[in-house]
C-alpha cells in the first residue's frame, strides 16, 4: 500500500464489517487495527459495518465486539450500519438483477453441492453450472425435489467472466476465478458477496483490508461491482494469524478474546503493543522489513517451508512460504521477534508510526499457551 502521507486528503472510506456471531479473537482485532490504520492514514474516513444477516448473530455479541474495539481506541465514523436494517435497498437491486434476466435457480443442495466436482480448469470449490442452461421440464424437476425440505431454489448470478484480475496493496498480482455466484440463498437470505458488494459503494467504500482468506472472493465481488455499475475499491488482504499446528486460528485454540487475556492479566495496551509487534512494529529490538525477511528466509529453509496463509490461482506474494515457525539453525524467527516489545501501546502511536509498506506478508504463528502466561512471560524484553 504506497498511498500513505499524500498531501491530498483522499476522499472514500476504509471500513471493518464483522459479524456478530461470537467474540473477537486476537486475530479479528489485529485485522481490525489494520483496516483502522490503513483508512486513517491515507486520509479516509473509517466506517463501521454489522453484519448481522447470519442466522448466528445475536445483539449482545454485537455490543461486546464494538466494546472491544473501542476498548483498544479503535474509532470510527458516524453510527454503525446494520444489514439487517437494509433488506428492502438489497431487495430493490435484487428485483432490479431478477428482471434483467442476469439470474436463475439453482437447486443444488449443499451436499450435492459439497460433492460435485468443479468445471474442469477450475478451482476446487467454483461452481460448475449444473443448474444454468436447464430446460423448463428439468428446473420443474429441481423445484419438486426442494419441495418439503424448507428452502427454495438459490439465485445465482449468469455471469459472463471466467477470470478476474486485480493487484492487491498488499500481496501484489492476483488472478481468481469468477464462477456464478449466489445472490440469494435458498433459505431467503441474500448472499455475503451480494450485500457486501451494495454496501460498500453506497457507503463510498474505498479501500477493503481483510484477510486473506478472502483474497479468493475478491474477483467475482469485482466482476458484480462492473456488473452493477460501481466503482472497484483498492484492496489490501492481510495474512492471517495461525495456531502452532499452522491451523488458522480459532477460539477453541485457548485463550485468545480480549476478555480472556484480561483475566489472564492483559490489559488494553499490553493487547495493543502485542499486536504492533506482531507486525515487527515499534523501537529497537523490533526488526526491519529486511530483517524480518530475511529470519523468515532462514525459517523456511530449516523447517522445510511450511505453506502460509495466501491462498489462491496465480498471483506474487499469493500463498508465501512459512511464518518463522522456528529457527532453522541461525538467525531470528518471525515468532521470536513478535516477542519483542514495540513500545507502542495505544492506537494513537500505532498511527503514527504505521507504514504499510513495512509490513509483514508472512501469517503469524502464536504459541497460545505461551499467551496464558501473560504479558510477563509473553515479551521478552
Amino acid at each position: 500500500m504506497n498511498e500513505k502521507n499524500t498531501k491530498q486528503p483522499i476522499l472514500g472510506n476504509g471500513r471493518f464489517a464483522p459479524s456478530p456471531t461470537g467474540d473477537f479473537h486476537i486475530g479479528n482485532l489485529r485485522t481490525a487495527l489494520l483496516a483502522w490504520a490503513c483508512a486513517r492514514s491515507t486520509g479516509r474516513g473509517f466506517h463501521m459495518r454489522v453484519e448481522d444477516l447470519d442466522e448466528r448473530s445475536r445483539p449482545e455479541y454485537c455490543l461486546r465486539q464494538l466494546e472491544d474495539l473501542a476498548a483498544l481506541g479503535i474509532d470510527w465514523d458516524g453510527p454503525e450500519l446494520y444489514q439487517s436494517q437494509r433488506i428492502d435497498r438489497y431487495e430493490e437491486i435484487f428485483t432490479s438483477l431478477l428482471k434483467s434476466g442476469r439470474l436463475y435457480e439453482c437447486y443444488c443442495t449443499r451436499k450435492e453441492l459439497a460433492s460435485v466436482a468443479s468445471a474442469p480448469h477450475r478451482p476446487p470449490g467454483s461452481y460448475p453450472g449444473t443448474c444454468r442452461d436447464l430446460t423448463e421440464s428439468e428446473r420443474e424437476a429441481g423445484r419438486e425435489k426442494l419441495r418439503g425440505t424448507n428452502r427454495e431454489p438459490a439465485l445465482r448470478l449468469r455471469t459472463d467472466a471466467l477470470s478476474g484480475e486485480l493487484v492487491d496493496q498488499q500481496l501484489g498480482y492476483y488472478c481468481g476465478a469468477i464462477d456464478d455466484l449466489v445472490i440469494r440463498r435458498g433459505d431467503g437470505v441474500f448472499s455475503y458477496n451480494f450485500v457486501s458488494v451494495v454496501d460498500d459503494a453506497e457507503y463510498n467504500v474505498t479501500q477493503i483490508v481483510r484477510g486473506d482468506d478472502l483474497l479468493p472472493s475478491t474477483p467475482r465481488q469485482m466482476h458484480l461491482q462492473d456488473l452493477l455499475g460501481y466503482p472497484n475499491p483498492v484492496y489490501a488482504h492481510m495474512p492471517l494469524i495461525l495456531n502452532q499446528a499452522g491451523a488458522r486460528l480459532a477460539k477453541r485454540d485457548g485463550a485468545v478474546t480480549l476478555r480472556q487475556l484480561a483475566e489472564l492479566g492483559w490489559s488494553s495496551a499490553d493487547i495493543v503493543e502485542l499486536l504492533a509487534s506482531s507486525l515487527y512494529m515499534g523501537e529497537a529490538g523490533c526488526a526491519t522489513a529486511g530483517d524480518v525477511s530475511a529470519a523468515v528466509s532462514v525459517s523456511v529453509s530449516g523447517s522445510g517451508g511450511t505453506s502460509g496463509a495466501g491462498a489462491g490461482t496465480g498471483g506474487a506474494g499469493a500463498g508465501t512460504g512459512g511464518a518463522g515457525a522456528g529457527t532453522g539453525g541461525a538467525g531470528t524467527s518471525g515468532a521470536d521477534m513478535a516477542r519483542k516489545r514495540s513500545g507502542i501501546r495505544d492506537t494513537a502511536t500505532f498511527l503514527n508510526v504505521f507504514d504499510p509498506a513495512a509490513l509483514p506478508r508472512e501469517p503469524w504463528r502464536v504459541n497460545v499457551e505461551l499467551l496464558a502466561a501473560g504479558p510477563a512471560v509473553w515479551f521478552t524484553d
